[in-house]
């Protein structure tokens, strides 16, 4: 059956059209980093998936509904509402986004000395738990370092890796068990229902807490119903609820699967630990009734909230990754396989051999993208993952030299996917012509965000 979206375009905006000479100007005035970047110099922007989506006609009426009094607002429980009917948790709490729940969420669990377990902390998360004092130590599923193997359920854990943990001399230094679905830092994998009734199993037995990174909670809910047995019949609402309740808490990004251009939560049972949660959000981020967040956002969430869980958009998103993961592999670039939803991540390592670890081809494929075609990404390879020396170069290289091409919720469609794949034709043409890098300025913390870059000859 032909595939149809399940919407149409109600407002657009005029997309930037620039010539190779003038990119190359801006890449110089950026550093050669995309994230230094002018938004009204890129064409094509897949750098990020959180707070880059449309929202629809339903959001932007209920937005006019915004109820701004400090306290109490009658948005803020029509919000309220709409996040519980996905997320049962007793306690839950607005903030104004992701980074900010991670801080005052961690900053209650860790300390000095403790530990973050995670199948993979993202960059600021990693950040967030560091800046505390505390170890971020990843346990990825082994099937995830199989680039090629189709492999349903690349973001688990490793639950015999976790387990070795929680029983060795580190187990009582074991702040949190940190699930991220899907499992962003690991190619945009989905975690599987079965791995997660295994670590909360685990978790509740050692007595640790188990949080979920839940900024993707529909999509990785949507690839449960895709893969799993034993869920094809149920909703996605059905699916994300019941990996809410495995759980002990979540903190969620909803710039992402809230189809909202700001905002997030913190959920939790623990009516103690909420409370300590509650007082660093009043003083730091706003009235526990707000978090940060206008009246107008908060109806924004609960509209979109709604839609995300929608089947007719979750099958559309997929679509759409697919499709854009099939133009690469025509184009001649190998991805990560299978495609998540929310980004395909081109293997820059594999089509760019003439370039080690040290000359940072992940980097140099997201700058010849721009170059050539204007199209924005981000790296996530040794520049990102890397461990540097005094020096700025590359001791240890991090496992794979990836490209993430992050996917805006209703954004972008067939032709824009169409281009980004004549790009990558071109550039796969003569990969050798792709100069490596070196590191100008290197920053000591989020180094990707901040550095800057020199191409070599």
């Amino acid at each position: 059956m032909p595939h149809l979206r399940p919407y149409v375009s109600a407002v657009v905006r005029p997309i930037p059209i620039t010539t190779r000479e003038e990119r190359v100007e801006e890449l110089d005035r950026a550093g050669h980093n995309p994230f230094n970047l002018p938004a009204d110099k890129v064409s094509i922007d897949l750098l990020s998936d959180s707070g880059t989506g449309a929202v629809s006609v339903d959001q932007q009426a209920w937005a006019q509904r915004g109820d701004e009094r400090y306290a109490g607002a009658e948005s803020f429980f029509r919000y309220r509402e709409a996040l519980r009917e996905v997320v049962p948790y007793e306690h839950l709490l607005p903030v104004h986004q992701g980074r900010a729940a991670e801080r005052v969420l961690f900053s209650a669990l860790l300390g000095e000395g403790r530990i973050s377990l995670s199948n993979t902390h993202f960059d600021t998360t990693r950040a967030n738990v560091e800046r505390l004092g505390a170890e971020a130590r990843d346990l990825p599923s082994p099937e995830l370092f199989d680039l090629d193997g189709e492999h349903p359920f690349k973001g688990d854990i490793d639950v015999s890796a976790l387990r070795q943990v929680l029983d060795g001399p580190d187990g009582e230094r074991v702040g949190q068990i940190l699930m991220t679905i899907t499992n962003n830092g690991g190619g945009g994998q989905p975690v599987s229902m079965a791995n997660l009734k295994e670590v909360s199993a685990l978790a509740r037995e050692r007595g640790v807490p188990l949080i979920l990174d839940a900024a993707r909670f529909a999509e990785n809910a949507w690839l449960v119903i895709r893969r799993e047995p034993g869920y094809q019949d149920k909703t996605p609402l059905e699916v994300a609820r019941e990996a809410f309740e495995l759980a002990d808490g979540a903190v969620a990004s909803l710039k992402k699967d809230g189809l909202s251009p700001e905002g997030a939560f913190i959920g939790l049972n623990d009516a103690e630990l909420a409370d300590r949660c509650e007082v660093d959000i009043i003083a730091t981020e706003g009235f526990r009734t707000y978090g940060g967040l206008t009246g107008s956002t908060l109806e924004q969430l609960a509209q979109g909230l709604r839609e995300v869980v929608t089947p007719a958009y979750l099958a559309d998103r997929e679509h759409e990754a697919a499709y854009l993961a099939d133009r690469a592999h025509q184009a001649g670039v190998d991805t990560v396989r299978p495609a998540g939803l929310h980004g395909v991540y081109l293997n820059a390592g594999r089509l760019l051999p003439h370039l080690p670890p040290a000359r940072f081809p992940g980097h140099a494929l997201a700058c010849a993208l721009y170059r050539e075609g204007g199209i924005r990404c981000a790296e996530l390879g040794s520049l990102y993952l890397g461990t540097l020396d005094d020096n700025a170069e590359l001791t240890s290289p991090a496992p794979f030299e990836l490209v993430r091409l992050a996917l805006p919720r209703r954004v972008y469609d067939h032709s824009h996917l169409e281009y980004v794949g004549e790009i990558l034709a071109e550039i796969a043409k003569n990969p050798e012509s792709v100069p490596g890098y070196r590191i100008t300025e290197n920053p000591p913390i989020l180094r990707h965000f901040r550095c800057r870059t020199a191409p070599l000859s």
